[in-house]
């Protein structure tokens, strides 16, 4: 088979995907566009709190309806990272949940956001399991929509881990884009994903697909729900590699909307 016809094959494939995966994933069935003022739609988010390090060595401490920290103003959700002490963290931040209001099995997500900047920052969009049907992390998978951190400010990454396809034994699956303005404007962050394969785009680009190798759980563990997090993080064993820059703060990712199509 020569090089064109396998680059044809493959484009046509891609192509095939998007198309059956859009037409499978139109109906919009959970959204908030922020357009309101003061905390989160507690109808749609919940928090995760805390100052535990969060398994990655991180230095905040999650706050749980504390408008510092995060709020919607201006037509968007402010999710804002700050640097003072409270309990034994020297930072505060805000991890919101969807668990239990928005969780979902195969859909189109997309987040549209503009992230913040400077060194130990490590905004993230992603998902994980509600029940956790396969065992703890990484058996029952994590889908990881959006990843920056702030040492790489030109750099944005989409990964998968499972049981087989993690970073604790560097066989995560993971690609990342480059662009100019992560901070300084909006993207939108996507996921299509299906019973063969999740698919990464960007600004409706696609760049990374994981496919359903269809062996076992260790490969695929996304037959089963996962709920959305946004959250900023701040140092942590990724994010915080080089340290971080105690001058930029506070530091914000700004969420503009988001929507979930089945």
């Amino acid at each position: 088979m020569n090089i064109f016809f396998r680059r044809s094959l493959a484009l046509f494939a891609c192509c095939t995907f998007l198309l059956s995966a859009q037409a499978q994933h139109k109906r919009l069935v959970w959204s908030d566009e922020f357009n309101y003022k003061g905390l989160p739609d507690s109808t749609k988010w919940s928090y995760d709190a805390g100052g535990h390090g969060w398994g990655n060595n991180e230095l905040q401490n999650y706050t749980v309806r504390r408008p510092e920290n995060a709020r919607v103003e201006n037509g968007h959700l402010v999710v804002e990272a700050r640097r003072e002490r409270r309990d034994s963290s020297d930072y505060t931040s805000a991890r919101l949940v969807t668990k239990n209001k928005g969780d979902w099995k195969y859909g189109r997500i997309v987040v549209r956001a503009q992230l913040p900047a400077g060194k130990g920052m490590w905004p993230a969009i992603w998902m994980l399991p509600t029940k956790w049907l396969y065992g703890g992390w990484p058996h029952s998978g994590e889908i990881d929509i959006m990843e920056n951190v702030g040492y790489m400010p030109d750099s944005v990454f989409g990964s998968i881990h499972t049981g087989a396809y993690n970073h604790v034994i560097h066989t995560q699956r993971t690609k990342g884009k480059y662009f100019t303005d992560l901070s300084k404007a909006f993207h939108v962050y996507e996921v299509d994903w299906t019973a063969e394969g999740v698919r990464f785009l960007i600004d409706g680009k696609s760049y990374f697909y994981f496919a359903n190798e269809h062996k076992s759980s260790e490969e695929w563990p996304f037959d089963q729900a996962f709920h959305l997090i946004l959250n900023v993080a701040v140092g942590g064993n990724w994010g915080g590699k080089y340290g971080v820059d105690t001058s930029i703060f506070p530091q914000r990712m700004l969420v503009d909307y988001v929507r979930v199509y089945q």
